[in-house]
């Protein structure tokens, strides 16, 4: 029989709404090749500041930011500061020189920068078209070392504290050059991802029905924008679609895990929905770490959660 913090939980996913009291610990559904049914969604620790941009390092711990943090989180839930950034880093990545990459939000410092290991920090873009960057959110990089990043610009709260309105664009800056537009006419792009083959670019519209796919030319700009998996639990208010669509992660089969507002939503490589894990805490972005890649962390809301898993994060790169 199910506990009354379980219905209670349950309710809260059919009402298309994460739970958002003390993060407590859910059991996932049979998502066949991916968690077995009743597999516990464990939680590590609440009360950070802001939970954002996981990343797992080569022993297998993970790292992720929090405020003007990155904070790690080693195989056995030890919890330690990994760095400290004034210029409140969000997203994160490595690329194949073992740099760690970020997109800073500072207001007026906004930018996509090296931020470690100490003595490399760079400033790899602040500026397109000798305009300064809207709200850079999230970014992945290429084998290649090109790097996709996306720009939702800031929300109206912010604009309300000084920050400029700026359009909603997806950019792609090739190894060693300058920013380019590559995707306009997304009403809000937030979580950006590869393929394992690097063939598609994935990118979640939190201001939509659909997560969006893109096919990856050899230059790196991209073609054949299609709607490739529609959100599950997406409702409607004044202001649009709310679908709480925010960072991805895939797996080495191509499965694609998106953090939603009902929880984190898994669809196959055809954009098929394979089920949804649930989760105390609305998720914001997630990523493959632990001993063979076989662990999902999630963070959100100031939380932090891991998951066992039936399958692995991407082989040959980071994230």
């Amino acid at each position: 029989m199910k506990s009354i913090a379980a219905l209670l939980i349950a309710v809260a996913f059919v009402q298309g709404q994460a739970p958002q009291g003390p993060p407590t610990e859910t059991v996932t559904p049979n998502i066949p090749g991916v968690v077995a049914a009743g597999t516990k969604v464990q939680v590590i620790k609440d009360g950070f500041e802001g939970t954002e941009g996981p990343v797992p390092l080569p022993d297998g711990s993970v790292i992720f930011t929090n405020a003007a943090h990155v904070t790690k989180i080693d195989k056995d839930n030890n919890v330690s500061n990994f760095l400290d950034n004034p210029n409140l880093p969000n997203a994160l990545a490595f690329d194949s020189k073992g740099r760690l990459l970020a997109v800073m939000t500072a207001q007026n410092k906004t930018s996509v920068s090296v931020i470690y290991p100490k003595g490399s920090e760079a400033v790899l873009a602040d500026k397109v078209e000798g305009k300064p960057l809207g709200r850079p959110n999230d970014l992945v990089v290429d084998k290649k070392g090109g790097i996709y990043f996306t720009d939702p610009g800031p929300n109206a709260q912010q604009i309300s504290q000084g920050w400029i309105a700026t359009t909603p664009v997806v950019y792609y800056i090739p190894p060693g050059g300058k920013p380019i537009k590559i995707a306009e006419g997304i009403e809000r792009p937030n979580g950006i991802q590869l393929s394992p083959d690097e063939k598609i670019l994935y990118v979640n519209n939190t201001n939509g029905e659909y997560l969006l796919a893109f096919d990856i030319q050899p230059d790196g700009s991209i073609r054949n924008r299609r709607n490739f998996a529609k959100y599950e639990g997406v409702t409607k208010n004044q202001n649009g679609v709310v679908s709480g669509a925010d960072g991805l992660a895939i797996d080495n089969g191509g499965r694609v895990f998106v953090a939603t507002a009902i929880g984190v939503q898994v669809f196959n490589p055809k954009g098929e929905h394979l089920g949804t894990i649930p989760m105390s805490r609305a998720p914001q972005n997630l990523a493959f770490a632990g001993p063979g890649k076989k662990t999902l962390y999630v963070v959100g809301r100031g939380a932090a959660f891991k998951i066992q898993t039936q399958t692995e994060g991407v082989k040959g790169r980071a994230k």
